[in-house]
């Protein structure tokens, strides 16, 4: 299976971050997931900024399902890809 990049979008930075120190820990990660501000379009407050964790899943062997799981637990979702 070729590299395989997840994306969990959560609502705010202290439930990325916190999926984002649950991940290694869960899912026995090798990698440190990346956490990405992203500004949703045409607003510029920062309060409606969502927050990304990208997982990249070279080997292809994490769970799309349990992913969504976790983001679930902190209102977020896993994106599709």
């Amino acid at each position: 299976m070729s590299d395989v990049r997840h994306v969990l979008v959560l609502p705010d930075r202290d439930a990325a971050e916190a999926v984002a120190e649950e991940l290694p820990d869960r899912f026995g990660l090798s990698e440190e997931p990346q956490l990405v501000r992203d500004a949703l379009a045409g607003e510029d407050d920062a309060e409606d900024a969502q927050w990304l964790v990208v997982v990249e899943d070279p080997r292809g062997l994490l769970d799309p399902a349990s992913l969504d799981a976790l983001a679930a637990e902190h209102d977020g979702w896993l994106e599709a890809p």
